[in-house]
């Protein structure tokens, strides 16, 4: 009885959406995020020698295992308004005094008007009838920097992560090599056992597997059955060519190794670019101002401008004005699915802070021939 009255209080008493500081009607999306934050916080490795935080961090995993899975979390909301309408002070024979065994104050409640087992058994795993299944591994996530250069060319940069990952001599399984795990003979892969408690049955965690529903017979030396190990490895990250700063690259299957031999989770490489020197960039375009002397934006002239591959000339006509952009095809950032953006090169007018004997009287002269004033629009001269 120490076991049922053990699952019975955690799952009829317990809010695990408090736990994970989401409202009921979170999003799965939602319940993930808030439960990859809070163990990520609370993880013993990140506090080291802090019981507390192991305490924390098991509740926490203990809420995501019901409220994260949809089947669970149905059955778990079902039982919690079940027990709100007094079907949770008490059981049979528990000694209990809500709504279901002694109900004063509660509400009087028959038990062959519901099915509990359909009721309670999507709860606890469903009895011998639902296969423990395979969890996921955790999802990674890392950061890399690169220089605007590499960031155009695309390049390959390695990440180092440290942590549980796939044991390399089982690749995973926890079966030492040339074997395999085989299904509990207790619960037939299930998981869970049926426990009779006379008007209906409850299901706990089998004692032989431990709800994984399989046995290792032959352990894994390396990783001692668990299937990973706690490691530094070293990953190769390929950077497509052209990509932008704050861009999230994905690698499938190179987060945290599973259990039960599921699948490993999926590591995500968020990339920063450092600014360059002469370009800036919008979208696929690249962007450069371009300096040029009053007598080239004047008379007109063919001016050298840089790009990612090499100087090309730019025609500048006659009476630019500085601030005119001028767009050279083809010249930009690499495109996803080929071809390149464009290069938006700006005409920029050079004035001179100090002119020679010679220059200062040409100039004058120039402002002596100029008849028009250029702000004769606004009405002034």
């Amino acid at each position: 009885m120490a076991a049922t009255d053990e699952i019975r209080r955690e799952w009829f008493e317990k809010d695990y959406y408090a736990v994970l500081g989401v409202p009921k009607n979170a999003t799965q999306a939602e319940i993930k995020k808030a439960y990859r934050k809070l163990a990520q916080q609370h993880h013993p490795d990140a506090n080291a020698g802090d019981p507390n935080a192991e305490e924390r961090f098991k509740e926490i995993s203990a809420a995501y295992d019901v409220i994260g899975d949809e089947d669970k979390r149905t059955s778990y909301d079902r039982a919690r308004e079940m027990g709100a309408a007094g079907f949770g002070g008490g059981f049979p024979n528990s000694g209990g005094g809500g709504g279901f065994g002694g109900y004063p104050g509660g509400v009087r409640f028959d038990a062959s008007d519901v099915n509990l087992e359909d009721l309670l058994g999507g709860m606890f795993g469903g009895g011998a009838r639902r296969r423990a299944r395979p969890s996921r591994g955790a999802d990674l996530e890392t950061e890399v920097t690169l220089s605007f250069d590499d960031a155009m060319a695309g390049v390959t940069v390695p990440v180092t992560l440290t942590g549980p990952a796939p044991c390399r001599t089982c690749h995973g399984t926890g079966a030492a090599p040339g074997t395999q795990p085989i299904v509990c003979p207790t619960c037939g892969g299930a998981g869970q056992i049926a426990v009779n408690q006379g008007l209906f049955s409850m299901a706990q965690t089998c004692p032989q597997c431990r709800g994984t529903g399989r046995l290792i017979e032959t352990p894994c030396p390396t990783c001692e059955g668990s299937g990973a190990t706690r490691r530094k490895r070293t990953i190769q990250v390929k950077v497509p060519a052209g990509v932008k700063d704050g861009a999230r690259i994905k690698l499938a299957g190179k987060g945290e190794s599973g259990s039960a031999g599921g699948h490993p989770g999926d590591l995500f490489v968020r990339v920063h670019v450092r600014a360059h020197e002469l370009f800036g960039r919008k979208g696929n375009d690249l962007t450069i101002d371009v300096p040029v002397t009053f007598p080239e934006a004047a008379l007109g002239a063919h001016v050298q401008v840089p790009t990612m591959h090499g100087p090309v000339t730019l025609k500048v006509p006659a009476g630019t004005p500085s601030g005119k952009t001028f767009r050279v095809r083809g010249k930009g950032a690499p495109k996803r699915g080929g071809g390149h953006g464009d290069l938006l090169a700006t005409v920029v007018v050079d004035v001179p802070r100090k002119l020679s004997r010679e220059q200062k009287k040409l100039v004058e002269q120039l402002g002596e021939a100029t008849e028009t004033s250029p702000r004769a629009g606004l009405g002034v001269t």
